[in-house]
């Protein structure tokens, strides 16, 4: 272990009254503690037509973090558009293709010629404003690497516990089961009637509704155990849970949800905006205290 501070030699008696060796202890104190204790961090500022976004990056996703300042840095980010926005869902943006692009250009394949190893953390999750990763699929990238420039911001929505907890394949299945039996015609009625409608919210709190009977009539149970750090901000704050595990996470907007709200809501066509959103990204560095009181971010290792 390494502390900040260094050992002299010890030649002979040292004579030093008690007075002078507790002024001597305290000032190493205060050189230890303002030498290894609290320490600084890299401030991203997001600037865009609707305000800024103001984000922190995880230590503990090294790659992804030193890649991204990297890029911050040569302001290779500076004039790409956040090209692609799904209200409730996240915006995307750091195609570089994007620069200039003409209306209705197709965006979302440029970026640097590598990707970047996964770094999945499973304190890290897609709750809102998080800063995540963009990748290509499953079938042409089973290692789920991430795109070398292209990341996302989580928007999501606010998700009840039971619609959380469940797990979809098992309740499909009990629904299969149910339908086959030919019993529960009245249920499929209901669920096909308010499909049909387009509302999704009212399907989903559907589906959710009949969880006791699915379990009653199949025995089985259709839901999961889930971690409570993410159930309680799912259900309070919101998010995309969907995507956990599958892309990396490896930052959290700390100011401007706002403007995120902003940027989601703008009209769009195949998922670009009509008109266009460009960033301008910024990087400062500051100490973890002033962070802290500037915009109300708290470290998980703060005291």
């Amino acid at each position: 272990m390494y502390f900040c501070a260094s050992s002299a030699g010890r030649r002979g008696p040292i004579l030093i009254s008690m007075k002078k060796s507790f002024a001597l202890l305290s000032l190493l104190v205060v050189t230890l503690l303002s030498g290894c204790g609290g320490g600084s961090d890299d401030v991203v500022t997001i600037k865009t037509p609707y305000g800024d976004m103001v984000a922190i990056l995880y230590t503990q996703t090294p790659k992804h973090r030193e890649n991204f300042l990297k890029l911050a840095k040569e302001k290779y980010y500076d004039s790409t558009l956040f090209h692609r926005v799904m209200q409730g869902f996240m915006i995307q943006g750091g195609d570089p293709d994007s620069k200039n692009a003409a209306p209705g250009q197709p965006l979302g394949r440029g970026g640097p010629s590598y990707t970047i190893p996964a770094e999945f953390v499973p304190e890290f999750f897609h709750e809102k404003g998080a800063l995540a990763a963009a990748r290509l699929g499953d079938q042409q990238n089973p290692e789920k690497a991430s795109s070398g420039s292209q990341f996302y911001i989580v928007q999501g929505t606010v998700i009840p516990e039971i619609q959380y907890k469940l797990d979809q394949q098992k309740m499909s299945a009990g629904l299969q089961r149910m339908f086959q039996s030919g019993q529960y015609q009245a249920l499929f009625d209901s669920l096909d009637a308010i499909y049909k409608m387009g509302d999704i919210v009212a399907y989903q709190a559907k589906i959710a509704s009949i969880v006791p009977e699915v379990e009653k009539a199949t025995g089985t149970k259709v839901t999961r155990d889930v971690r409570e750090d993410r159930l309680k901000v799912y259900t309070t704050i919101g998010g995309v849970p969907s995507l956990d595990d599958a892309y990396t996470v490896f930052g959290k907007v700390i100011s401007g949800l706002d403007v995120l709200d902003k940027i989601a809501a703008v009209q769009t066509e195949s998922e670009r905006p009509l008109e266009d959103v460009p960033m301008t990204v910024t990087v400062q560095s500051m100490s973890k205290k002033e962070i802290e009181k500037k915009y109300g971010y708290k470290y998980p290792d703060a005291k």
